[in-house]
């Protein structure tokens, strides 16, 4: 199984998961849609659907991939060390959302979901709650990046992760990430690994 979390501003019916579910029929993906601008709602949502899906009695023995890209790898690390995943790929992922998103603040529209919401300072500041510094990842973890990512530079992951996970810099590419292609044959390897 894998669970692919969208990052800000999309939705669980995003260009990736739909790709991902494309290219690798033989694994159930599941790709919710969550709030992905305010932090708390967003974890306390994830938490309770991701628990109830894990809890499921016919996936206790399989596979769990947690893929997030952008927000959603920032929220999927802080998610797999709680949720009994395997695996945790995280693909351009924002490693400081606290700092990041502070230049966006004010009104957003989510083309995905057709509807607007305002992301306040204090919504920003809430991301920090859940940061995981990468000593505290305690599940085998890969990270994906586009060296062309325009919002987030791709040495600050170098920086953070050295070489404490797998970590896959593609040349150019931008933080919508150009490299599916790789990543989906990245994501089934790690899968197969499993069975």
């Amino acid at each position: 199984m894998i669970v692919y979390l969208h990052g800000l501003n999309s939705a669980g019916s995003s260009g990736k998961a739909a790709l991902l579910r494309q290219a690798l029929p033989g694994i159930d993906l599941i790709s919710p849609t969550y709030p992905a601008h305010s932090a708390d709602l967003a974890v306390a949502r994830l938490s309770d659907e991701l628990n109830r899906l894990l809890s499921e009695p016919d996936r206790t023995d399989e596979p769990r991939l947690l893929v997030g890209s952008s927000m959603g790898g920032f929220y999927g690390a802080w998610l797999a060390q709680r949720l009994g995943f395997h695996h945790l790929v995280m693909i351009n992922p924002a490693l400081q959302p606290w700092q990041l998103l502070k230049q966006v603040v004010g009104w957003q529209f989510n083309e995905a979901l057709n509807q607007g919401y305002f992301l306040s300072s204090r919504m920003v500041a809430d991301t920090r709650r859940y940061h995981t510094p990468v000593e505290a990842l305690a599940v085998p973890t890969t990270v994906l990046v586009d060296k062309g990512d325009e919002l987030i530079d791709y040495r600050i992951a170098q920086e953070v992760y050295g070489d404490r996970v797998a970590m896959h810099c593609f040349e150019g590419g931008s933080h919508t990430f150009e490299h599916m292609d790789d990543a989906v044959a990245i994501i089934d390897q790690i899968h197969q690994s499993f069975l």
